[in-house]
């Protein structure tokens, strides 16, 4: 852990006490350095190099009893305003052949060792808090007068930022630890002349390793923290290399788009911004996606920008109301085109920041294959444990037992608990478990039957698998090849095409999964499994939680309005059935996490109002939401195809964090608020009169 101090700072780590030795040489430099020498009538030229000082302002720390707490107060800052430039970098001392020379460092005080009340030994921490060096303070300055800057060094706290004068040389290499995930600097120290504050660290700020901050002190949090620095510090390198690839590799243009738009219904909440103007207010974009539209017919050919989004959605597990995505478009484009695109940047990445090499090309898999056979339109085949259906051959009671559908879809799963030959006991325990969980009540309590749960057992007639009849146990071998004490899981759904983005089985099969890895019963997966999802339909039904466009034809588009059917074929079902209508609509899933999604839109100004009008039902008003859309489109707008991918998650899953707050230097908490800076805050009456505003009654 960085940064773990207590009330003094650094004194939970082991720092490495001076040996008599060190204490000794020390001694005997400092007097060699009080011996004149002379040559020729002349002073020593390194006598006089090292007897150089930077003038610094002592002003602050004079004891003045008549000042004012405010003439202290500016004193005091004043004297932090100028300070000399560092002649080097903490972390680039660790050469042991640096030459002896005077050097001027910044960074922060550790916790400070008094050998006596004449000799005290502190590490300056590097601005970056990587690397340590040992500050040497003598009580004696060369000659034997009384050092100020002895005497300035024990009047500051850990932590405090300061400017340190002194000579670099060489010591004797330290045998004791780092201090924590600080390097130190083994091979060279800092003998002390001078020292200059440039603030101060409060004490009743207490930082032990044990410490852990709320997120209200999140700039603490990232500073005890070296993952959330390291995280920071990854996240803007894999920005770089984006916009490297992007720019010079595929020539595309960086094109900032507006943050302040207007509400249209794409499909998901907006954040409202009001204006002075009465009645009028902005929108904060859930995408760039019209913008980036408008681009491909203004002529631009390829356009990118990390931008930032706003999305009033209710709050999901780790979620934000504000994000970042990777955003592109290429114009006289298809589907293909970005993926292949979008593929060479990501192998990029995992190469340049993680030293792996993806598969090349990415695994493909349609909407239907993933729901069918993983219960997940963002799987981590990395589980395994594919799903198969099997009802055309349950017997009726056995299908009367898991669900009181008319008629059911029947599925199956098979879950290994460890290896082989498992005892079915263990297994027992496990699943028995979980359902008296809370996380296994949903599965319990699902209104089209609860799960059917068989272990397999050679020691039990029919291996445990009786209820299935003969006919069907034999299937059930052949299909799941299934060991002693495995699971095999029966589970009842409708018998509807699929739609939205998990199966009840398909999440029983991870949920599952995550139980057996967290009580360590099965390794977690490893490594990295990238692949497309592709052919979703066009349309799925909206609901009350879900209403999409708004429209009256029961029908949301199930990415945007915008996303163009895939084939002629699917254009022709726009006239007889839109439900059946497949779009090309493709998002890129690793190891079961979506990091971005993009489609083939719609380039046609009369096509695009046909699917709002005709198909959607979407009223006038609504309609004419999109006229600037519409406009440019109609004035020859070329194919065109894109993607935006999740910025903060792609890193969160480069570097295996679970949640993306752990990517971000200021997220916000599950309710939206940024605990830190205690946004959103209340409007004061002035501040809603300003904008017209009146508050509702709470109904």
């Amino acid at each position: 852990m960085l940064l773990c101090v207590g009330r003094r700072g650094f004194h939970n780590h082991e720092i490495l006490r001076p040996s008599y030795v060190e204490i000794s040489r020390f001694i005997r430099d400092v007097n060699a350095l009080s011996a004149p020498r002379r040559s020729n009538g002349q002073s020593s030229s390194r006598g006089h190099t090292l007897s150089r000082r930077l003038h610094y302002s002592h002003r602050s720390f004079q004891d003045v009893p008549s000042k004012s707490p405010e003439a202290n107060l500016f004193d005091t800052y004043k004297s932090s305003l100028s300070f000399s430039s560092a002649t080097h970098e903490i972390l680039n001392l660790e050469r042991p052949d640096f030459p002896r020379q005077e050097v001027v460092l910044h960074g922060y005080l550790g916790s400070r060792t008094d050998l006596s009340k004449n000799l005290y030994f502190v590490p300056l921490l590097s601005k970056d808090l990587s690397h340590s060096i040992q500050i040497v303070s003598s009580a004696k300055s060369i000659g034997g007068r009384e050092h100020l800057a002895h005497k300035k060094l024990r009047s500051l706290d850990s932590n405090t930022p300061v400017v340190v004068r002194g000579l670099l040389k060489v010591r004797e290499p330290a045998a004791s630890k780092d201090l924590g995930d600080i390097k130190k600097i083994k091979t060279q120290e800092v003998e002390l002349w001078d020292v200059q504050p440039l603030n101060e660290f409060p004490k009743d700020i207490i930082i032990t390793p044990e410490t852990v901050f709320s997120p209200e002190y999140r700039h603490l949090q990232i500073r005890q923290d070296k993952k959330l620095r390291d995280a920071l510090a990854f996240r803007s390198k894999t920005a770089a290399i984006c916009r490297d690839i992007l720019s010079k590799d595929f020539g595309f243009t960086e094109i900032e788009t507006p943050v302040l738009f207007k509400s249209t219904p794409e499909g998901a909440r907006e954040f409202i911004v009001p204006t002075r103007r009465r009645g009028m207010a902005y929108a904060l974009p859930q995408s760039p996606q019209q913008f980036k539209q408008i681009l491909m017919a203004s002529g631009i050919s390829k356009y990118y920008q990390l931008a930032k989004c706003f999305r009033d959605e209710d709050r999901r597990a780790d979620r934000q109301p504000e994000f970042t995505q990777l955003d592109l478009e290429m114009s006289f484009a298809s589907g293909k085109d970005v993926m292949e695109c979008i593929e060479t940047l990501v192998r990029r990445l995992w190469n340049d920041m993680l030293d792996i090499k993806l598969p090349s090309p990415f695994l493909r898999m349609t909407y239907h294959q993933a729901m069918s056979t993983f219960g997940s339109d963002k799987p981590d085949i990395r589980v395994g444990m594919p799903i198969h259906r099997i009802g055309h051959l349950l017997p009726a009671g056995l299908i009367r037992m898991v669900t009181s559908l008319a008629d059911p879809v029947l599925e199956v799963m098979l879950f290994q608990l460890g290896a082989n030959d498992s005892n079915p006991g263990t297994t027992r325990k496990f699943v028995n478990d979980f359902l008296d969980s809370p996380e296994g009540s949903q599965f319990n309590d699902n209104i089209d039957g609860g799960p059917g749960i068989f272990v397999y057992n050679t020691k039990q007639p029919m291996q445990g698998l009786g209820p299935f009849g003969f006919e069907a146990a034999e299937e059930i071998e052949r299909l799941l090849d299934p060991e002693p004490g495995d699971l095999i899981v029966l589970q009842a759904r409708k018998n509807e095409d699929f739609h939205g983005g998990s199966t009840m089985i398909g999440n029983l099969r991870l949920a599952l999964h995550r139980a057996a890895v967290a009580q360590g019963l099965i390794p977690a997966p490893q490594g990295f499994e990238p692949l497309w999802i592709t052919d979703f339909p066009l349309f799925s039904p909206s609901s009350a939680s879900e209403p999409g466009q708004g429209g009256a034809a029961g029908l949301a588009s199930t990415h945007h309005p915008f996303t163009s059917p895939k084939s002629a074929e699917d254009v022709d079902l726009l006239l007889s059935d839109p439900s059946k209508v497949t779009g090309e609509h493709y998002d890129l899933v690793m190891n079961g996490v979506e990091l971005g999604g993009g489609s083939r839109r719609v380039h046609n100004a009369a096509m695009q109002r046909y699917i709002m009008e005709e198909v959607l039902k979407m009223t006038p008003e609504r309609v004419q939401e999109f006229s600037h859309l519409l406009e440019a489109l109609r004035a020859g707008c070329p194919p065109h195809a894109g993607i935006a991918l999740g910025f903060d998650r792609l890193i969160a899953v480069m570097l295996g964090r679970d949640s993306v707050r752990d990517v971000i230097a200021f997220p916000k908490s599950g309710k939206g608020e940024d605990m830190l800076v205690k946004s959103p805050s209340e409007m004061s009456e002035d501040v809603l009169k300003t904008y017209h505003l009146r508050l509702r009654e709470e109904e």
